[in-house]
């Protein structure tokens, strides 16, 4: 055969594995045999071998090749990947759908309808494509950079190497696996003596977490899409869908619905609860959101959340137990938290043997004792919570449990901040608070190797008295200590040095600044661009920055006005902690350009957009001047406008500005 031959052969062989592939797990129609396709395969395979300068990306032979991975590299998301807040039950619904009103004109409060999904006990990822050929997959990380899983995510049928059609796209969705195929793969670990997997979720996502490809290939995986990020024009989210059904993407609209109130909410998500099982894979909810794309958008995100969208999860799933005792742990922004010990017991599949009781007046409100029988449940399928007592099981034995008035550890007196329910230990120097916050900075710092355990027993021998002591250490300190080897101490020396260098973002979010997550973190290290900056940044100045208000500025501003976490800082620079303040490229694009926005703006609202100036390294200014580079021009822009023109500003329209910000 011919080389030009055997590429048109190629090319129809491609074609034809592909709708077998689309139609066996998008569409689950068998339109032949497995072992026809695996045939046809097997053709493929030994052509390109034949002809191997033919081998293209998006050849079913590269679902599974190359070598195993040393690691994983990162990957930027084009927009923040969000995860969803929680609603459990119709009053949740209907609070959620009151707050977002407040913030809509009565017009599109009347646009109001839904679309409404299965939500999917699975790993979340990121697909990019460029040209209709799979270029990136990702998995969320922190929501703004990702692991790079290409590699594996190829191995998964339902995830199409090339789109239907030849368009750039960007898809978000998730890995899941069968609960026939759950089952299949614990079957397969017990016949090698290895202990099977908790659940679906985390046997997903270790799987594509595996550097090696082909063991993700075995383990049996599917993948759905829900989310598509490139604007085709689509009007609606159910639009969203259909369009990336017909891109070759498995979707879940034959399990979704259209709902055009929440009546129609409630009664498909009772249809679901009752049905569930009948699905092939777990889900713990549904997802509701705003149908209409312009709404949704408009309503923006709080946290790490969209507003225009909630999980609406199933009831909890419970048990009953007995409370053995409960004790109040100390976290490192002083916060006591009661945790009730329990008699273990499992629950939606996992032993649990404590259960948060939040604080003192959920105490109040369930009028819990220690001895009582309770029922227990996972919120959301997750987290343990006590969510009623049975008094009616009482047999005169329990216990009252009053809450201390002086902190367990240090016994410096509680206060309780006004408007807070939660009691705090105000003692900055209180060893439990200590040793919790050195629990989040090396979390934060992400030092592999170094567990509550070695920090535990690194505070006991007195070789670290703070996190900053971490960096000092030295392979002489830690190999006289009982089990630590020659090869282990080198290797938690050499996680400690690796780790001195650090971006802007991750250590704010070590500081441990009470009010500043991840999120947070990453809009102060984009506003201030460096620590110094951040240091000296006034209330006012604080506030500006995005979802920043006054408690949290106040929180930061605080923080930095304390001596000893000026010492703190100093010390990590003097142990060699490197942070690193260059800027990602992104925010380049609009460096030095000053814009002023006038009229009324149609698909962002003026607040985002001036967001997206300062976060592309532009610049918005309220008045028109000799100094100004554009003028976007909304709706009814007024006299704003007639004085740029006079003075030969560029005047650009809503549609030019938002390609310039992309």
């Amino acid at each position: 055969m011919s080389k030009a031959e055997a590429k048109k052969r190629i090319e129809k062989l491609k074609s034809l594995i592909n709708k077998y592939r689309y139609s066996r797990h998008v569409l689950d129609k068998e339109l032949v045999p497995i072992e026809i396709e695996d045939s046809l395969k097997k053709e493929l395979f030994d052509l390109e071998q034949e002809f191997p300068e033919l081998i293209t990306p998006d050849s079913p032979t590269q679902r599974v090749g190359g070598r195993p991975l040393e690691k994983f590299g990162k990957v930027r998301h084009p927009r923040p990947m969000l995860s969803f807040n929680d609603a459990f039950s119709e009053k949740d619904m209907e609070d959620w759908l009151e707050r977002i009103s407040k913030l809509l004109t009565k017009e599109e409060v009347s646009k109001i309808d839904f679309y409404c999904e299965p939500k999917l006990d699975g790993l979340a990822i990121e697909l990019i494509y460029e040209n209709g050929i799979l270029k990136t997959g990702s998995t969320r990380g922190d929501g703004i950079i990702g692991e790079d899983i290409t590699q594996n995510l190829k191995t998964i049928e339902a995830i199409p190497l090339k789109l239907q059609k030849a368009v750039d796209a960007v898809a978000k969705g998730e890995v899941i696996i069968t609960k026939k195929n759950f089952e299949k793969v614990n079957q397969e670990q017990i016949k090698r003596g290895l202990p099977p997997f908790a659940n679906p979720r985390n046997l997903a996502a270790g799987s594509v977490r595996q550097l090696n490809p082909k063991i993700t290939s075995q383990r049996h995986l599917d993948s759905t899409c829900y989310e598509l990020i490139t604007d085709f024009g689509q009007p609606t989210h159910k639009e969203e869908h259909e369009i990336l059904h017909a891109l070759g993407f498995k979707t879940n609209n034959r399990y979704s619905k259209y709902c055009k109130n929440l009546k129609e909410t409630f009664e498909f998500h009772r249809f679901w609860q009752k049905n569930r099982e009948k699905l092939p894979y777990e889900i713990d909810g549904l997802v509701v959101t705003i149908n209409h794309n312009k709404v949704f958008e408009k309503l923006g995100v709080v946290g790490k959340a969209p507003r225009g969208a909630v999980a609406y999860k199933f009831p909890l799933k419970q048990a009953t137990t007995v409370i053995e005792d409960i004790r109040v742990q100390v976290g490192r922004t002083g916060a006591l938290t009661p945790v009730a010990y329990l008699q273990p017991v499992e629950v939606g599949g996992v032993t649990i043997s404590r259960a948060t009781l939040h604080n003192e007046d959920e105490i109040k409100r369930l009028r819990v004792k220690i001895g009582d029988t309770v029922i227990v449940g996972r919120a959301g399928d997750v987290i343990p919570d006590v969510v009623r007592v049975l008094p009616e099981m009482r047999t005169g034995k329990e216990r009252e449990f009053r809450f201390p008035k002086n902190c367990p550890v240090c016994q410096k007196e509680l206060i309780k901040p006004e408007g807070e329910a939660v009691w705090r230990c105000p003692n900055p120097k209180c060893f439990a608070r200590q040793r919790e916050y050195f629990y989040h900075f090396v979390k934060a710092f992400d030092i592999a190797g170094v567990g509550p355990k070695i920090i535990d027993r690194l505070i006991d021998e007195g070789l670290a008295s703070d996190p900053a002591d971490l960096f000092k250490l030295a392979e002489g300190d830690i190999f006289p200590l009982e089990r630590f080897a020659e090869k282990s101490t080198k290797n938690l020396i050499n996680a400690i040095q690796l780790k001195k260098k650090i971006l802007l973002p991750k250590f704010i979010y070590s500081l441990g600044i009470r009010n500043v997550g991840e999120e947070t973190a990453q809009d102060l290290a984009e506003y201030f661009l460096s620590l110094e900056r951040l240091k000296k940044a006034s209330l006012e100045e604080l506030q500006k920055v995005r979802d920043i208000g006054p408690q949290v500025s106040q929180s930061i501003h605080d923080w930095f006005q304390e001596k000893r976490n000026l010492d703190f800082l100093e010390k990590l620079k003097k142990a060699g902690v490197d942070v690193i303040l260059q800027q990602p490229q992104f925010r380049r694009k609009l460096q030095g350009m000053i814009f002023v926005l006038t009229g009324g703006l149609e698909t962002i609202t003026r607040e985002e957009a001036k967001e997206k100036i300062r976060l592309l390294g532009g610049e918005t200014s309220e008045s028109v001047s000799k100094k100004i580079d554009f003028l976007v021009a909304g709706k009814n822009p007024g006299i704003k406008l007639e004085k740029a023109k006079k003075l030969g500003i560029k005047v650009i329209r809503e549609r030019e500005f938002l390609e310039m910000i992309k």
